[in-house]
């Protein structure tokens, strides 16, 4: 396979250790560079003159030459097909350049020449890491057992506990690194890090870089990293501004610090930076990605208020803004007084319709929700058009993100992650029974098997998984957890510990203080809470699954009375499910055929209010209330529908004609300005709506405008003719 050098792949990576690997040629340029010798380019220069190849790679990208050193790399390993060092090597120069997928091949290619290759097992673990996978750790400890004087696994070691909030292991492995070399720069960092984070910033590990290597500023971006994954940014900003003091050509901080001023709504620095980063050849997904996000800004509008900022994008603010500034409002009110707690400064909302751009605005970043994120007072999120159709619940979104803002604002930023998650997920069905996720098979599997982490390591879930949906289950875990806090100790001891957790005490720490019992205590006494809520599905599950099969196979040969027989059957085993094909639909859709729409409609309403989300089933249900006069239900299914999915011009109509039926007048003209916004074919008949609800509204020179656009749309529209002039009577 022909490798290139890619421009635009991948994730940056922290600067290349010189110790594994390497061609003894080129291990004095490493020593100079370790100790940030000006000498070292020149060193460097004069490698890229050896005949041998690797030495050359080396030099080339010692020099940042990156496509020399990759055509001399490809020659290297020519030369020495049966050497697994150049592929190692040639692997961590991929990294370096963002491109983990090509390392982690290279890092493979070299295993398979040498099993237990220590350098290339080291690699496959900075590749992980950099992923916040939890392998890392597996393949950093497989590295120590080949070579056990590797101590930069040691370093990756303990930076991954940090990462987990584990300071102790992470003390632990950095020492250990610090025993097999002293000058193991990235261990002194992550001490370093430990004090700054505990608020100590005169810590004796700094100064020990210092005296090695006075310009080695990755130690204050590696710092900056933990300040940011911990989400005390301007703690973090602080820190990157210190490392490109430190090393002006340190352009991968120079992007981290560009990003994380984004983040903060700091734009104007943030775009200096990341050009200056981007102009000095620093170039990695992250940094290109963002700039064009920040250029996307001049097609983004802002709704300001005194205590809130909405950013939407301007093809869709106009129908966007009503709903999402009345929830904003809403959920602020709500956890001002929950939370007895009055933010001090404006929130802003940033909505993006375009998904990849809502995820350049989270890259690099562990453990998120695939919907939102908060950075201190700004949360960026998906738009209810950025995914398909009942996909996701957009109020459920804000109002978790929103959670976000004041817990980490009431702890001054030290709160756990999976704290800030549980109570997040916990005010999303707080706010209403049917918001929030439900139940998912990866999750009762975690259950049944005994997956759950303790409370102590409950981090760990989020930042650095073991198996594929455990972000997922960390966040159904966190939830619960608060849940049954609120439910046994009562929600006041919830406001405790986030005070507690302000008050810089740990996990272990809180627990015992405001539970009265030990983390492991704890752990059993939620289980024993937990379990039996699930049994039912639980026990029920495989069963469930394998008769939901002959169920789908039931209703494709239309046999509409097994359909029922069987649903009826097992509908109870997993009703947390909600998604397509499940057995509400499928009954559903039975008595439909059957015609019983009593029962049809009984199916669909127990199916809206577990959390379905499906906007053909939701509109089914209100249109089958509208027809047996239950307005006020079908005008609450539509509401529903709203927090779900707004693009729907068909629905807005309904709502809004059901509102004016039940006097609703605010509601109508909400709704009647939504079809407008979605800019409908009879723009004369949603304006002549218009005009209606703002006469019921008594907002008689609002209807005369909304019903001369009608005119004008239609001048020969009749029902608009006559609303003229009664309006033009009542002024």
């Amino acid at each position: 396979m022909k490798r290139a050098l890619c421009l635009l792949a991948g994730l940056s990576f922290a600067a290349v250790s010189a110790l594994d690997a390497q061609p003894a040629e080129a291990q004095p340029c490493y020593a100079l560079k370790h100790k940030g010798d000006p000498g070292t380019r020149a060193c460097f220069q004069g490698l890229t003159r050896a005949a041998n190849a690797a030495v050359q790679a080396e030099g080339f990208w010692g020099m940042g030459d990156f496509r020399a050193a990759n055509d001399a790399f490809r020659a290297a390993v020519k030369q020495a097909e049966k050497d697994p060092a150049p592929r190692a090597r040639w692997g961590r120069m991929y990294l370096e350049h963002w491109q983990p997928s090509d390392a982690s091949e290279l890092f493979g290619e070299a295993l398979e020449i040498k099993a237990d290759y220590a350098p290339a097992l080291l690699g496959q673990a900075r590749v992980a890491a950099e992923a916040f996978e939890g392998k890392a750790v597996e393949y950093a400890e497989k590295a120590l057992k080949a070579d056990p004087k590797l101590y930069e696994a040691h370093e990756l070691i303990a930076r991954v506990a940090l990462e987990d909030n584990n300071p102790k292991k992470s003390e632990e492995a950095a020492h250990k690194a610090l025993e097999i070399s002293g000058e193991a720069l990235d261990a002194l960092a992550v001490l370093g890090a430990i004090d700054l984070l505990n608020d100590k910033p005169d810590s004796q590990w700094f100064r020990r870089i210092s005296q090695i290597n006075p310009h080695y500023g990755d130690a204050y971006a590696l710092a900056g990293h933990f300040f940011v994954i911990n989400r005390r940014y301007e703690e973090g900003i602080a820190m990157y501004r210190k490392a490109v003091e430190l090393d002006p050509t340190l352009n991968s901080a120079r992007s981290d610090l560009g990003i994380s001023l984004m983040q903060l709504g700091q734009e104007g620095e943030a775009r200096k930076q990341l050009e200056q980063a981007y102009n000095a050849g620093y170039q990695d997904p992250q940094t290109v990605n963002t700039l064009r996000l920040l250029d996307s800004y001049k097609d983004y509008v802002t709704n300001e208020t005194p205590r809130t900022s909405l950013r939407l994008h301007k093809k869709e603010a106009n129908l966007l803004r009503p709903y999402f500034q009345s929830e904003f409002e809403r959920a602020l009110a709500t956890f001002d007084k929950k939370y007895k707690f009055k933010l001090t400064e404006p929130v802003q909302i940033e909505v993006y319709p375009n998904h990849e751009d809502f995820a350049v605005r989270t890259m690099g970043m562990p453990g998120l929700g695939a919907l939102g994120v908060t950075f201190g007072k700004v949360v960026a999120m998906d738009s209810p058009s950025g995914r398909p159709p009942g996909q996701w619940h957009w109020a459920s979104t804000m109002w978790h993100e929103l959670s976000h803002v004041y817990v980490i604002a009431m702890t001054k930023h030290r709160v756990p992650r999976w704290f800030t998650e549980g109570m997040a997920v916990y005010e999303e069905t707080a706010a209403s029974p049917d918001w929030g996720d439900r139940l998912d098979p990866p999750t009762i599997d975690a259950i049944k098997t005994k997956k759950l982490l303790p409370i102590a390591d409950l981090d760990r879930g989020f930042v650095h998984p073991t198996y594929p949906a455990q972000v997922n289950v960390s966040y159904f875990q966190g939830g619960r957890i608060c849940t049954f806090i609120a439910e046994k100790w009562g929600f006041d001891t919830l406001l405790a510990m986030i005070q507690d957790f302000g008050n810089k005490m740990t996990t272990v720490e809180v627990v015992e203080k405001e539970l009265k019992v030990k983390p492991e205590e704890f752990d059993r006494q939620f289980l024993e809470w937990l379990e039996p809520k699930y049994k039912n599905t639980i026990d029920n599950f495989t069963d469930w699954r394998k008769r939901i099969r002959g169920l789908s196979e039931s209703a494709k040969k239309k046999n509409w009375d097994e359909v029922i027989k069987e649903g009826e059957a097992i509908r109870d085993f997993y009703p947390d499910y909600v998604e397509t094909g499940s057995v509400y639909e499928f009954l559903a859709i039975a008595w439909r055929e059957k015609g019983d729409k009593a029962k049809q409609i009984a199916e669909l309403e127990h199916y809206s209010k577990t959390g379905g989300r499906d906007p053909g089933m939701l509109k089914s249900l209100a249109n089958l209330q509208a027809e047996q006069g239950r307005k006020r239900e079908a005008a609450a299914t539509l509401e529903r529908l709203n927090m779900i999915f707004l693009q729907d011009d068909a629905a807005h109509q309904k709502l809004a004609e059901l509102h004016l039926e039940l006097g609703n007048a605010n509601g109508a003209i909400r709704e009647y300005q939504a079809v407008l916004a979605g800019k409908p074919i009879d723009v004369a008949g949603a304006n002549y709506g218009l005009a209606r609800a703002f006469l019921a509204a008594k907002r008689i020179p609002d209807a005369r405008e909304a019903v001369v656009s009608a005119l004008e749309a239609a001048p020969g529209f009749k029902p608009a003719q006559k609303l003229l002039l009664e309006l033009s009577e009542k002024e």
